[in-house]
């Protein structure tokens, strides 16, 4: 499908909608972190994000607020959106930090006037941990983001990665005898890359209902950011080492699949 023609207020509505019924299986799997979160996502954020003690950050898509309290563990203070009332209701729930330092909001990240609504240059930073690939339109959020963010303030996030991870990839495993050795070569299939594209997708195997991928070429990803005054400064492509646990089976991301990222993770700033 294509993202161009779809009513994009129907898209999030049926987003949100998918989000509420996984809340309570993906709280529960999720908890406060996983491989993905722990040995990919989180090292890099950390660093980029580079948070100081009394610094006011916006987490956006804050799901059962796992990056929230991460953040608020560093003495930051954390205002936490997301359009999805169960899993703010489960993030609230899970709060162990001072309850000041976390002000969870149920909020539409694609609403351009709601988040303006949360003050112009209030933010000094901003996270968005593996969710625009959540969301039916990204440009507002941007837009948005160039006039919460102090001047010079950085814009974090993480997503999988558009060009290996992507709702058009396959993962394959080929046998070959090489001179009387068998080997095993993993790879990944890419079938559709340059196109946007919105699919349903299951993430975690045994969630209740699937949920849509929003898929975004680099350059319609970082683009949206550059339209809106943004300037890119930082990239890391993130993939397991050699080794690591493949989880479930063979195909699963992990250490068979060093060399191909699977997770992107970028710093924009203000002018």
């Amino acid at each position: 499908m294509n993202p161009d023609s779809i009513d994009r207020s129907r898209a999030s509505e049926h987003a949100r909608q998918a989000w509420d019924q996984n809340a309570e299986f993906w709280d529960l799997r999720m908890s406060e972190g996983n491989d993905f979160v722990d040995v990919l996502i989180w090292p890099a954020v950390e660093g980029l994000l580079a948070l100081q003690s009394g610094e006011r950050v916006l987490d956006i898509a804050c799901g059962n607020g796992l990056t929230s309290r991460r953040m608020a563990a560093t003495g930051a203070q954390v205002v936490a959106i997301d359009f999805s009332e169960q899993m703010t209701e489960r993030a609230r729930g899970r709060g162990r930090t001072d309850p000041g330092s976390i002000d969870y909001r149920v909020l539409d990240a694609t609403n351009y006037d709601v988040l303006i609504g949360l003050g112009e240059r209030s933010f000094d930073a901003a996270l968005c941990n593996m969710a625009l690939f959540d969301m039916a339109e990204i440009e507002p959020l941007m837009r948005a983001l160039a006039r919460l963010l102090r001047n010079g303030g950085r814009f974090v996030f993480s997503v999988i990665h558009p060009c290996f991870n992507n709702p058009s990839t396959v993962h394959v495993a080929e046998m070959e005898d090489r001179e009387g050795e068998l080997t095993t070569t993993y790879s990944i299939k890419v079938s559709g890359y340059m196109s946007s594209d919105i699919k349903p997708g299951i993430a975690i195997a045994g969630q209740p209902a699937p949920h849509p991928y929003f898929h975004r070429p680099l350059y319609k990803l970082l683009g949206a950011g550059f339209a809106a005054g943004m300037r890119l400064d930082a990239l890391e492509e993130r993939a397991f080492p050699a080794g690591h646990p493949s989880g479930t089976h063979a195909l699963s991301w992990g250490g068979n699949f060093s060399e191909i990222p699977p997770i992107l993770v970028a710093r924009m700033r203000t002018p």
